[in-house]
């Protein structure tokens, strides 16, 4: 059961047209770090309807969001919510199903997974205000991806055991970097470095820094728990990861403990987190 609810999750299982993802809402909250302390409130549920809604992705620039969100049939589209007006839109309403919205680095488009009724799952892109796919990679199995430059992506690759691979777009070149990682990948704010989560071999996870330079990858923290660690970052490069109903922080550069942060409690388990360029909104998805 384990091994199926965590391919359920990666996209990879493609199970029948009548099949829910499990339902979630994205929160929205308003985030404050003072003296050291980073505390969340104003909870609002920006979804708000049954079924899935989730993995949340902010625009770099503007005051919007973007998340996966499932029809009646359990198809998902992209939607984009503006958290200055508190309007929303579809991006896509396709016959496919689309995941992990993220802004291209040139601002101009959406990649996403697109998961097909024949069982293919490639990763594309739409123009930010809808529009024809493009295909970028339908060779290999996306689940999750970021994006280092315009010509350069990570992606956490669907295969036993679960790969970090760098996908170089101008050569096609794919060179796996780790295995047995978690689906959190994030640029790290103010470094030429992406972070990404890999389980160890005691089954404890560490959180980990790549140089898009050089490739190294280093430890940045460990986390001394079996559950896989879903983490975002601040602007100023507070590291927070969740756990269930709560939120825990702690700067990677200073000799310190994980500390929790102060948040308003909701009913569900907390899972995927975004934050916003500027640090003052977070996208929690909590679970119905």
């Amino acid at each position: 059961m384990k091994k199926f609810l965590i391919y359920f999750f990666c996209l990879y299982a493609v199970g029948s047209l009548a099949q829910q993802p499990p339902g979630a809402d994205i929160y929205l909250f308003d985030v404050r770090v003072k003296k050291g302390v980073v505390s969340m409130t104003n909870p609002k549920n920006i979804s708000n309807k049954p079924g899935y809604d989730n993995q949340p992705f902010f625009h770099p620039d503007k005051p919007l969001l973007y998340y996966a969100s499932a029809n009646e049939e359990g198809r998902t589209d992209i939607v984009e919510y503006d958290y200055a007006s508190g309007t929303s839109r579809k991006i896509t309403e396709t016959p496919e199903r689309e995941y992990s919205p993220t802004v291209t680095p040139d601002k101009k488009f959406l990649s996403c997974i697109i998961q097909r009724d024949n069982g293919a799952q490639d990763l594309g892109k739409y123009p930010v205000d809808g529009g024809v796919p493009t295909i970028i990679i339908d060779n290999l199995t996306v689940g999750y991806h970021a994006w280092m430059d315009e010509d350069r992506l990570i992606a956490f690759i669907l295969s036993q055991p679960f790969t970090l691979q760098l996908i170089e777009l101008t050569t096609g070149k794919a060179t796996v970097l780790a295995e047995h990682i978690g689906r959190s990948l994030h640029k790290i704010p103010n470094q030429a470095a992406m972070s990404f989560v890999q389980q160890m071999p005691d089954k404890s996870w560490t959180i980990k820094r790549l140089d898009t330079k050089t490739l190294a990858v280093t430890d940045i923290v460990s986390v001394s728990t079996e559950k896989e660690p879903i983490i975002t970052w601040t602007p100023d490069g507070y590291l927070l990861r969740s756990d269930d109903q709560s939120i825990y922080y702690i700067k990677p550069d200073k000799k310190q403990d994980w500390k929790r942060a102060e948040n308003a409690t909701l009913s569900g388990n907390f899972s995927r987190m975004a934050m916003n360029k500027t640090g003052s909104k977070i996208a929690i998805v909590v679970s119905e």
